[in-house]
């Protein structure tokens, strides 16, 4: 089966402007996303496949370790129950 992450309900993406990073806000905590890891979860919509996820940042980022570091981090993100 394959897996099409999107956030968890009570799990929100947003920008802030005046420290220039992505956060994840959750009822009674905030998680500060580090360098790219905002536009990763910004690919997860529910609409997209893992692979096709990983694509998408091969192009953006070439020669980045995407291929290897995205589905860690995109396992990371769902055991941690923030994106399902």
């Amino acid at each position: 089966m394959s897996w099409r992450p999107v956030l968890a309900h009570a799990v929100m993406l947003r920008h802030d402007p005046v420290r220039d990073t992505d956060l994840l806000l959750m009822p009674e905590r905030v998680v500060v996303l580090r360098g790219h890891a905002g536009s990763v979860v910004r690919l997860c919509d529910g609409r997209r496949e893992v692979p096709e996820i990983v694509a998408a940042l091969a192009e953006r980022f070439p020669g980045a370790p995407v291929t290897d570091e995205v589905p860690r981090f995109l396992s990371a993100l769902h055991e941690e129950g923030w994106l399902r």
